[in-house]
């Protein structure tokens, strides 16, 4: 069983990058490489700076804000619109319909946040401690787990997108600044243990052990795919009713 589609990878493309979607997609990581720019401008170069900047407004917020636009936009419009009706009554595999979405929106997610993150951090810091890799390619992880993610919530809920940014602004960037224990169960800090491995000694930190946030990163993208692709199954069979 093929598990990509090429006509619903284009379809797909095709309602992310829209023109209202494109616009904050490129906006987020605009605004990024804005004040990246105006920082080294303003006070040269400095590690410190350089990891506050790409962990609390590149990882922190950027990142989950184009993983639910990614996500959500994926699918939750053509569940919307009823459309999705269309494209269940193609002789396309429902698991094949849903790892392809996910393969778009990953692949959406990452060019518009890990890609700026890389060139946020040569900006700040020239990747002085590979501080710069280090959050691109958490950039890059997070992206993967927030699109299964989003992907999910745009097949259960018709208000997706405002459930997505209440987990990206009030659980991730809130509560899990604030509250310990909430820590642990943030794609953010997850995807700041791999950073911490590649950083220079002591320039990055997480709240997680490495071998935990591999398996929760793992086993929260696997699970949500699954169940959207369950969730998308039983669409079909109420099509069908």
């Amino acid at each position: 069983m093929s598990l990509y589609h090429p006509t619903v990878a284009r379809l797909t493309y095709r309602g992310l990058l829209g023109r209202r979607r494109a616009a904050i997609l490129f906006a987020l990581p605009a605004l990024l490489l804005v004040i990246s720019a105006a920082i080294r401008f303003l006070t040269g170069a400095d590690d410190e700076t350089a990891t506050n900047v790409l962990g609390g407004f590149a990882l922190a917020t950027m990142v989950p804000l184009i993983g639910v636009i990614a996500g959500t936009g994926a699918i939750g419009p053509e569940i919307d619109d009823g459309s999705v009706v269309y494209l269940l009554a193609k002789p396309v595999k429902r698991p094949t319909i849903i790892l392809t979405k996910l393969v778009v929106a990953v692949g959406v997610s990452v060019l518009f946040s890990a890609v700026p993150t890389l060139m946020a951090g040569f900006l700040l810091n020239g990747n002085s401690q590979q501080i710069a890799v280090a959050y691109a390619v958490a950039a890059a992880i997070a992206s993967v787990a927030y699109s299964a993610i989003f992907l999910f919530l745009g097949t259960v809920t018709r208000h997706a997108v405002v459930a997505g940014l209440v987990y990206a602004l009030v659980w991730e960037t809130l509560f899990g600044n604030l509250i310990a224990g909430a820590r642990t169960l943030s794609v953010r800090q997850w995807a700041l243990a791999l950073a911490q491995k590649i950083g220079g000694e002591g320039a990055i930190t997480s709240d997680v052990g490495l071998p935990l946030a591999v398996t929760l990163l793992v086993g929260v993208t696997v699970a949500a795919t699954y169940c959207a692709g369950r969730k998308l199954r039983s669409l079909t069979l109420a099509g069908e009713e």
